[in-house]
């Protein structure tokens, strides 16, 4: 297994307890009152404390306010010693904008965990770079106003409170399923959203070298699948990935999805590692939370992502 050369060592925050104080954060686009209600409802029922930030309704254009009140939310709750969880309401887009200027060491001193996934998947990119933080990859609601999904919810509690190994199997009615290859790999589980893993390189996206790295995204034309890919690529990025782990990719149509698919597959042609498709992880009903930033071992013999 190759070594990345340029990662912290993992770091993971410690499990929640009944009665521990978590956060409700907006770091990219503005969330509903009844989205941020429904959170906090299913957050309580898991004898949860839930606060929420300063700027958790604010509206700043497509921005859930500006720049400065979503990184001040975001440092305050690192720097709370009493918050054990930071869980953004949502996705979207924005939180590209600040994910440089992160509180790296408050998270480092007292690690904790961030929740979310989509437009989150950068912030938790950032953190795996200059913390080696164990995230999240998970939403307590669903994006899409009045949809929670309590299977996808639950499986993240399993996560947060249970602490429990993870073994993800790649499912046949998954079209990625016809992605794997052969092989087994053992590395750190890093990635998540395809255009924040792109929007990331270069600036906030952690050494590949030796990684497993998790694709996914949703509504896409082929070419804006295609050219995240090429940048990643041909800028040596995905250069010692140990193996790939694909989830759900999502265009506008089926003969859309193929192209996304065939245009996936002849990227990852190039590099000789395990690839392991068919894996409910992104957007979408019965998507599966996961953990990101620690180690994980890829088998796509049988078709398994062991989650440690």
């Amino acid at each position: 297994m190759v070594e990345s050369l340029d990662l912290p060592p993992i770091i993971r925050p410690q499990l929640l307890r009944r009665g521990d104080v978590v956060r409700l954060v907006s770091p990219a686009s503005p969330v509903s009152q009844a989205v941020l209600d429904r959170a906090a409802e299913i957050l309580s029922g898991w004898d949860l404390q839930v606060e929420f930030a300063d700027h958790v309704l604010a509206r700043s254009g497509y921005l859930a306010g500006s720049d400065g009140e979503r990184l001040a939310d975001l440092d305050a709750a690192f720097r709370d010693p009493n918050v054990r969880a930071v869980i953004a309401t949502r996705g979207g887009k924005g939180s590209y904008r600040i994910a440089d200027q992160l509180d790296f060491n408050a998270m480092s001193r007292d690690p904790k965990w961030l929740v979310g996934f989509s437009d989150i998947t950068i912030l938790q990119l950032a953190l795996q770079r200059h913390c080696g933080l164990v995230c999240a990859h998970g939403a307590v609601a669903w994006h899409f106003e009045g949809t929670p999904v309590e299977a996808h919810a639950s499986g993240l509690r399993k996560i947060l409170i249970g602490g429990e190994p993870l073994c993800i199997a790649s499912l046949a009615q998954e079209p990625t399923r016809q992605l794997t290859s052969r092989g087994t790999a053992r590395g750190r589980l890093i990635g998540g959203n395809l255009d924040l893993i792109a929007t990331a390189a270069g600036w906030a996206l952690p050494d590949l070298r030796g990684a497993i790295l998790l694709l996914e995204c949703v509504d896409k034309h082929p070419g804006e699948v295609d050219r995240p890919l090429t940048m990643l690529v041909k800028g040596g990025h995905l250069h010692g990935v140990a193996g790939f782990a694909i989830g759900r990719l999502s265009g506008h149509s089926d003969k859309g999805n193929a192209m996304l698919r065939a245009i996936l597959a002849g990227h990852l042609a190039r590099f000789d590692v395990p690839v392991l498709g068919g894996l409910p992880v992104g957007h979408g009903p019965g998507t599966v939370a996961i953990r990101t930033g620690g180690m994980a071992e890829l088998d796509a013999d049988r078709g398994l992502l062991k989650v440690e």
